[in-house]
């Protein structure tokens, strides 16, 4: 016989257990962010310690406002289930039709707005003013404010879609819901790295293939030298919003791709950009997307299983699920995501190791490898000496010093 109780005092435990590590985590988080500890006397062997005290000071009010905005969004999400006047603010919503799929519409969408309304000073701050008082944006606050918009306008098609098929399934489906969910969350992962390289990207930047002839040469000598057909090496306008140089490998099949920034071209050296296209390939060697595709899978078969008991008190059999379940998914999702932050992390700082050694093996050039961990640190204020904890829990790519350390002990 169904346990229904049981269920759901399970669900609390739960929910208790997942709230009480997230609270572990911010305030540990908080705690380094605050507290960072002296700077490690070794920057200096790379680094002096003036830039090592900037990158501290520019580093530290995005960390705080980070644990600031998730607090804030949790403290939201739980006032919206469980205070008389989040009930209220579903009850009102409920009466304004009897039609269950548009009050679903209209809830997903008023704590959407919710969330843009309280996430907007953050996203400004560290996104558009922070940037730009340290001299790294250069885009004005009307540019800011449009590509803001068509963010925006992308994130409310694809949560209000997605919340509705989600409202769907679990209405249709009392017990596999969440399996036919992380179906089609695998699906939407594919479909993404497929399609947003070459649909959305372009909405905010313009690509071209590589024009300088000596760079053209060089992506093909490394190809040939790395075994791999290159389809498509391009430069991205991203001086139109930041002064910080980056490259990235993304797409899979036809959609592959290594994009330069034009900042990168134009202020480092050939040795340099050879080192972040060797690194780029060493992705591409590596299937790391498709990696990261898999991991992805697993994780979203791994979250919406675990789902199944979180949700349960919001899941009555036999009737339409209440408008609070999507309150209660983002709740979830927001801590399951936060918690699983070193998991994702670890991955990520292991694939970006793999891939630091496999461009010094294509490059043979340790001397510009070094020199190109020292200029990305430098020019972007990267942390010198990062907390322990915040580097475990949030850094995707090691620190430099980290990156420096392991290119020296492959090529001593």
């Amino acid at each position: 016989m169904f346990d229904l109780n049981g269920c759901i005092r399970r669900a609390k435990i739960g929910w208790m257990f997942l709230i009480g590590l997230a609270m572990v985590f911010a305030l540990l988080y908080l705690r380094s962010a605050l507290y960072p500890g002296p700077i490690d006397p070794s920057v200096t062997k790379f680094f002096s310690l003036a830039i090592a005290n900037k990158a501290r000071i520019y580093n530290s009010i995005p960390r705080i406002l980070y644990i600031i905005q998730l607090i804030v969004q949790t403290a939201l999400l739980i006032w919206l289930l469980f205070s008389s006047v989040g009930q209220t603010f579903f009850q009102r919503i409920q009466k304004i039709s009897r039609h269950y799929w548009l009050v679903s519409a209209i809830s997903i969408m008023s704590i959407w707005l919710l969330f843009k309304f309280l996430s907007l000073p953050f996203s400004y701050y560290t996104g558009y003013y922070w940037q730009k008082i340290w001299g790294f944006s250069t885009q004005t606050p009307g540019a800011w404010w449009i590509e803001y918009l068509k963010n925006a306008g992308i994130e409310l098609i694809i949560t209000l879609a997605g919340g509705l098929i989600f409202f769907w399934l679990v209405n249709r489906l009392s017990r596999y819901w969440w399996l036919v969910c992380a179906i089609f969350f695998s699906i939407w992962l594919v479909v993404e790295y497929l399609y947003w390289p070459i649909l959305v990207s372009p909405l905010f930047n313009h690509f071209e293939p590589l024009p300088n002839s000596a760079v053209v040469t060089m992506v093909d000598d490394l190809a040939h030298r790395a075994g791999l057909n290159v389809g498509a090496v391009l430069v991205m306008d991203a001086s139109r919003q930041t002064t910080l140089a980056n490259a990235y490998f993304t797409g899979v099949g036809t959609t592959k791709r290594i994009v330069i920034y034009d900042t990168l071209l134009r202020n480092y050296s050939l040795p340099e950009v050879k080192a972040v296209i060797a690194h780029e390939m060493g992705h591409w060697r590596h299937n790391d997307v498709i990696h990261g595709l898999f991991y992805g899978m697993i994780g979203g078969f791994i979250v919406f299983g675990l789902l199944t008991f979180l949700l349960k008190p919001w899941l009555p059999e036999n009737s339409k699920k209440p408008l609070q379940l999507w309150a209660a998914l983002q709740l979830a999702l927001i801590l399951l995501l936060f918690v699983s932050n070193p998991l994702q992390n670890a991955i990520s700082r292991e694939m970006e190791l793999n891939a630091d050694h496999f461009s010094l093996e294509l490059t043979g050039d340790l001397p510009g490898e070094i020199q190109l961990q020292k200029d990305l640190a430098s020019t972007s204020l990267s942390d010198l000496s990062p907390p322990s904890f915040i580097v475990w829990f949030s850094y995707s790519h090691p620190p430099a010093l980290a990156r420096i350390d392991a290119l020296e002990k492959e090529y001593p």
